[in-house]
């Protein structure tokens, strides 16, 4: 946010407007006013013509700030919400208004600031002052090693990879299990400036409940019963770096505001030392959950959300890109059958007809997997059949015809069970569930245990 931008508070608690009023004057922005009421707050934007508004949702009067945010979202004035309320009504009620950030009460001034610059960043993005994607057709000459396709969806994966990568900005990558959001997340690293340093990875399911904080943040020697030696946390190993958060919905709630202090303060504590240690990394987040659902049912910190989702990147599903499946089918084969030492010619056209009508529940990894055992399995010189996992095809997923659509967890808890029955309750190794559904196995064995599910053999 540059100085001297023009803020109106329209906020009725006095206490807490008035905090506002002072946070913004100390840090050089001109307040164009306080609103206890939506029909005071209209007056002054009329008389006063704010950039911004910071807006409560709850407010004295017949109107809310969601029925004021949808004015100012017809009108273009930019917006933020601060509020105590996050109930999953509310939320979607103050989404559909598009606002800039939205800030929990109570909260400290750093985080004021820190979801103003992120609100400035994407107001720019919007208005095409850095990029506006809709308003241009995708480069279909990007090429980034490792990531292979040509069609339009990926190039304009690709683009944003490109656009970017050069800078600090979070970025949040979006996707189902196996699509490659973690080789999108190399590329940005290896398109940076930090690409000379540390890229490191963090497995947020993945990670032990009782040893969150010693993982990321480290340990000193004695500072709890096991710490029998200093620990360098993944944050501090990351220094200059970049840290790659994957499945960041999985992440606790406890952990997740830690998580927060760090991303704000850019400082660490390792647990048992009372100084703190100032890092420089740059954040990539990846995740295959809905967030906005998971902050609505009070899974993921809505500040959280709004500190990670200032450059978001979707990535699409293998059945939405099925002109790249041929590309990347013989990309793979020339892939093993070199690593194999094998001569193949190619893929049957009966065997890519198999490929391209298949629902790739797993995606690209999926298909990688597939093809490499393919490979391995054919003595010929060309792949001319390919064995799909028949208990996971697409109209065994939802069936919206009869209008039975179950919660994501429903869905996500049978399409796990039906890859366990097929792997005869295999999880990892050639021929397990993991590799089924093409996620990595410690991924699928933190989805069981949150689940709820218990492995048998079927």
């Amino acid at each position: 946010m540059i100085k001297k931008d023009k803020i109106l508070i329209v906020e009725d608690e006095f206490i807490v407007a008035y905090d506002l009023k002072i946070m913004l004057t100390k840090n050089g922005f001109l307040v164009a006013g306080i609103a206890s009421t939506t029909e005071r707050a209209r007056q002054l934007i009329e008389q006063k013509k704010p950039d911004w508004v910071l807006l409560d949702i709850i407010l004295k009067g017949t109107e809310t700030g969601i029925d004021l945010a949808q004015e100012l979202h017809q009108k273009r004035i930019p917006f933020l919400f601060i509020s105590a309320n996050t109930n999953h009504t509310t939320l979607e009620a103050a989404k559909a208004t598009q606002p800039y950030g939205f800030l929990v009460k109570p909260f400290r001034e750093r985080d004021l600031f820190v979801m103003l610059d992120i609100a400035r960043y994407r107001y720019a993005v919007e208005r095409g002052h850095i990029i506006n994607f809709a308003e241009e057709s995708p480069k279909s000459d990007i090429s980034i090693e490792g990531i292979v396709g040509k069609s339009a969806s990926l190039m304009n994966v690709l683009e944003k990879v490109m656009i970017v990568a050069p800078t600090n900005t979070s970025v949040i990558i979006m996707g189902e299990s196996g699509t490659g959001k973690e080789r999108i997340a190399q590329a940005i690293h290896q398109h940076s400036a930090r690409k000379d340093k540390a890229f490191v990875t963090i497995n947020c399911a993945a990670l032990p409940l009782n040893l969150i904080e010693s993982e990321l943040f480290g340990h000193e020697k004695g500072s709890f019963t096991g710490a029998n030696q200093k620990r360098i946390g993944k944050f501090e190993q990351a220094n200059g770096g970049t840290v790659f958060l994957d499945e960041i919905g999985e992440l606790p709630l406890e952990a997740q505001v830690k998580l927060l202090r760090v991303l704000q303060e850019k400082e660490i504590e390792r647990i048992g030392s009372e100084n703190a240690i100032k890092i420089d990394v740059r954040i990539i987040a990846a995740t295959n959950r809905n967030l906005e659902k998971e902050v609505a049912e009070r899974r993921f910190r809505l500040d959280l959300y709004y500190r990670l989702n200032v450059f978001p990147i979707e990535l699409p599903a293998l059945r939405e890109r099925k002109e790249d499946i041929e590309i990347l089918a013989n990309y793979f084969l020339k892939k093993f059958s070199n690593n194999v030492g094998k001569k193949m010619n190619g893929i049957s056209e009966n065997a890519l007809q198999k490929l391209r009508t298949y629902h790739w529940p797993g995606n690209v990894r999926e298909l990688e997997h597939l093809i490499e055992r393919s490979v391995l399995l054919t003595s010929g010189h060309e792949i001319t059949d390919i064995s799909l996992p028949n208990a996971i095809q697409t109209n065994e997923v939802v069936n919206t015809m009869s209008g039975a659509i179950n919660k994501m967890e429903e869905v996500e808890r049978d399409h796990i069970l039906k890859a366990l029955k097929t792997s005869n309750g295999k999880v990892a190794g050639v021929g397990g569930a993991a590799e089924i559904l093409g996620m990595p196995a410690q991924t699928l064995y933190a989805k069981i245990k949150k689940l709820g599910i218990k492995i048998s053999y079927y």
